[in-house]
């Protein structure tokens, strides 16, 4: 007989196995370690037998629950993929979703595929215009989230303020924050910067009829200073920032290695700063955020590198417990109806109407 604590208790996170460049190994193997380092509650979705034989590999074979899938999103896929593959193995997990066999979905395939597929089979809340990713930025004192990262590359200004509502919701469940402060990305920080859409949206935001803690704008340099908690732009900008970022610092980090490694005085004092050296490479480290999340459906999606290794999907399988352990479904639907005006939006119980899929920033 279940328990009141079994009930109120998130149903286990769903593995797209099939998702990503080094999928099904790397995938299983960090699912693997998600389940024996931390704990976390998985069904692993995908070609049955493949999955077997991979947990056979770790010597956990029958401990984890499986779900078979007949078909797989490409790497190279588009949004298209979300009508041409309906059994595929981020479909299925999106379905055990909506039954309340799995709280969260977790999958390192195509963004384009699995955004448009996780919008098609768990549909949008009600009231949000347009779904986004959030991003993890390693600032200090504590990280900033930035949205959207690649889910929707042509955004209304409207659909900024929920972004802002989006990334609120987001912050005060991952970080913590009571009152996150939420910045605009912008060319300047005047009010009057930016194209049509960054001028209206700011507009929106400092008309302070919503509950957003509105900090003006923010520009590409103040991205990793932590000025703000929430950094808040359309889908096509905020993708093309976060990878000049994730270039940027690798470029940074090649160059320091190479500095530190030029001479035999260069590696003494990289040795006496060796704790402080790895606490940076640690901190910088993509594989420790685990992934973006898809805000804004009636369902958690995280959506891993395409690139991850275990270690990458180990931190996404932790991230999508936490919030699934956070409810933040619940808190975005929250957030969403306190945003929600007359000037924009729906209202009660409507639903945006059910669209084609559209290619994203990614």
């Amino acid at each position: 007989m279940a328990t009141a604590g079994d009930s109120a208790r998130p149903a286990p996170i769903a593995v797209d196995t099939m998702g990503g460049d080094h999928a099904p190994g790397e995938i299983v193997a960090g699912a693997v370690d998600a389940v024996r380092q931390h704990g976390t509650r998985l069904v692993l979705v995908g070609r049955a037998p493949v999955i077997r034989a991979e947990l056979d590999r770790h010597g956990i074979a029958g401990e984890i629950p499986i779900v078979h899938a007949d078909e797989a999103l490409d790497m190279g896929e588009g949004a298209l993929a979300s009508w041409r593959k309906p059994r595929s193995s981020v479909a299925i997990a999106c379905h055990l979703i909506r039954q309340g066999r799995a709280s969260a979905l977790v999958s390192a395939g195509s963004t384009a595929g699995v955004v448009a597929t996780s919008r098609l089979r768990l549909k949008g809340q009600a009231g949000v215009l347009r779904p986004a990713i959030a991003v993890t930025l390693p600032t200090l004192p504590r990280p900033t989230i930035l949205l959207d990262a690649g889910a929707t590359a042509d955004v209304k200004p409207e659909t900024l303020l929920q972004f802002a509502a989006l990334g609120t919701a987001f912050a005060r469940i991952r970080l913590g924050v009571e009152r996150p402060r939420v910045g605009l990305l912008s060319i300047g920080g005047e009010p009057g910067k930016g194209d049509k859409l960054t001028r209206r949206a700011h507009e929106l935001l400092a008309g302070g009829h919503h509950d957003v803690e509105f900090a003006g704008n923010v520009e590409g340099h103040d991205l990793l200073t932590g000025v703000v908690d929430v950094v808040v732009t359309d889908g096509f900008t905020g993708n093309v920032a976060l990878k000049t970022m994730e270039g940027t610092i690798k470029v940074a980090f090649a160059e320091l290695r190479s500095a530190l490694t030029a001479t035999r005085t260069a590696r003494m004092g990289a040795a006496l700063q060796r704790r402080r050296i790895e606490h940076l490479k640690a901190r910088f480290d993509p594989d420790t955020y685990g992934g973006g999340v898809l805000l804004g459906l009636n369902g958690t999606v995280v959506i891993a590198h395409g690139a991850s290794r275990a270690r990458a999907v180990a931190s996404a399988c932790v991230l999508a417990a936490d919030l699934a352990e956070g409810r933040i479904t619940d808190g975005v639907r929250e957030q969403i109806a306190a945003t929600r005006t007359s000037r924009f939006g729906r209202r009660g119980g409507d639903r945006p109407a059910e669209e084609p899929p559209e290619e994203n920033a990614e």
